[in-house]
This record gives C-alpha cells, sequence and structure tokens, in this order.
C-alpha cells in the first residue's frame, strides 16, 4: 500500500482492481525505494524472520522478489510464487533465471508437498481476500510442524480512517486508486477487525507468538525527513509472526 491513497476507486481510465499484470513494471519501480515498502514493510518482515541461513522460506505472493532477494542474501534458501504472471518475470530477473519461482494463487491448491519449508512469508497478501479460511489451511499445510508464518497485511486502523463511516468491527471491501510511478491502478482490500485475524490464525493450526507496530528502518528519518517529522513511528502495517501447532 503506497503512502497515500489519492481517491475512491472508480475513476475512468484506471485499470481493473488488482490487476498487477498491468502495473507491475511501474509499481515494481514506485515501491523500490519508498519510505512504506523499503524502510517500513521490508526491514520488518527481514527483522521478524531473524537469523535465516539455511532455513527453506516460501515467499508467498513474491511480487518482483525483493523480499525474497534480502532473505536470500541472509542465507535462506528462498522459494516464490506469485498470480501475477508479469511479477513473476520481474522477480526472475531479479533473483536469477534459475530461481525457484512460479505462478500460482494462494486461494488454490499450492504445488509444494506437505511440510516443505521452514518458514512461510506472506507480505501485504491476505489483506486482498474476502476469506482467509482456505489460503490460511495451504500455507499451513507447506509448513512443518513448528514453523513459522510471517504475516504483513493493512492495519485495521487505516480502515477507519480512510471511512471513519464505517464499522470497525465488520469485515468490509474497499478500494482506493494510486499512481504508482506515473500510472493510475486500483488497490481492493478486505479490512477485517484484529480479533478476526487471530480467530483465523488460530482456527488454521497457528499460534501468534509476536504481533508488531514497529518504527521505520533507522535510516528512513535522514530520507523523508518531511513524512517522518517529529514521529518515530507510525501506523500502517500490522506484522505477525505465527507458529504452526505441532499435532
Amino acid at each position: 500500500m503506497p503512502t497515500h491513497p489519492e481517491s475512491s476507486a472508480g475513476a475512468a481510465g484506471v485499470v481493473a482492481e488488482n490487476d498487477y499484470d498491468s502495473f507491475a513494471e511501474a509499481y515494481t519501480a514506485e515501491t523500490e525505494t519508498n519510505l512504506l515498502n523499503a524502510y517500513y514493510a521490508r526491514p520488518a518482515i527481514v527483522n521478524l524472520a531473524g537469523e535465516v541461513t539455511g532455513r527453506r522460506i516460501l515467499d508467498a505472493g513474491c511480487g518482483s522478489g525483493v523480499v525474497s532477494a534480502a532473505l536470500r542474501d541472509r542465507g535462506a534458501v528462498v522459494t516464490g510464487f506469485d498470480r501475477s504472471t508479469k511479477m513473476v518475470e520481474l522477480a526472475r530477473q531479479r533473483l536469477g533465471g534459475d530461481a525457484a519461482l512460479q505462478v500460482a494463487d494462494v486461494t488454490g491448491p499450492l504445488p509444494y508437498p506437505d511440510g516443505a519449508f521452514d518458514d512461510v512469508v506472506a507480505a501485504l497478501v491476505l489483506h486482498y481476500l474476502e476469506d482467509w479460511t482456505a489460503p490460511l489451511a495451504e500455507l499451513r499445510r507447506v509448513l512443518k510442524p513448528g514453523g513459522r508464518l510471517i504475516v504483513a497485511v493493512n492495519h485495521p486502523i487505516i480502515f477507519k480512517i480512510v471511512h471513519p463511516e464505517a464499522s470497525y468491527f465488520a469485515t468490509s471491501k474497499w478500494s482506493e486508486e494510486y499512481t504508482f510511478n506515473g500510472q493510475k491502478a486500483v488497490l481492493t482490500y478486505w479490512h477485517r477487525p484484529l480479533h478476526a485475524m487471530t480467530d483465523a490464525f488460530t482456527a488454521a493450526g497457528f499460534r501468534t507468538a509476536v504481533i508488531s507496530e514497529p518504527p521505520p528502518a533507522p535510516e528512513a528519518h535522514e530520507l523523508f525527513p518531511e513524512e517522518l517529522d517529529g514521529r518515530q513511528a507510525f501506523l500502517s502495517f500490522l506484522f505477525f509472526s505465527l507458529e504452526a501447532v505441532q499435532g
């Protein structure tokens, strides 16, 4: 999610919602070095992952492979998938033609055996989905017992900030129009309250180990002085580290 949603969805000349194939290159260029993605979400994910040398990690919804690259640089054995063919192409350009990447959809059966991974990362993926039941079941299936699912989603307070008249406690669909590197696009999300998230994790066989609302990376204050003037932290995404319960 970019720093500032520009308007509600539906303007003429804007591509269909969540059609990442149509704006993959623009999105990648915009988020490569911006505040929310490069200096907030990604370092938060990497920090939650911690020491990953030798760990088999699945990057679910890998996009253009930036998180995969960061984890691989730290010694992880990374596999990734995304539903966007163009995003997978960009990830291959970043990670190399022999990278273990493929087109797949988190809402359907995943092409991996049971217990194949030590960790799964689902960064800015689940908030696009109305129903988390089947995706969480699949992510749990491909994790070994005791493995971790590391999640980043829109912070639930964002929906109430954008739509103060709406119910925080309802699961609600909402859209925003953005400009990525000069190209307009629409992203559509599903808001759910915090307790609905944790209930879904528990029902899928996960134990919530960490809920994090981290500050941005330290260097962000020098790079984005206006955005962070007088602020040590801000609310945008919510981060979880979940343990796959044995049994």
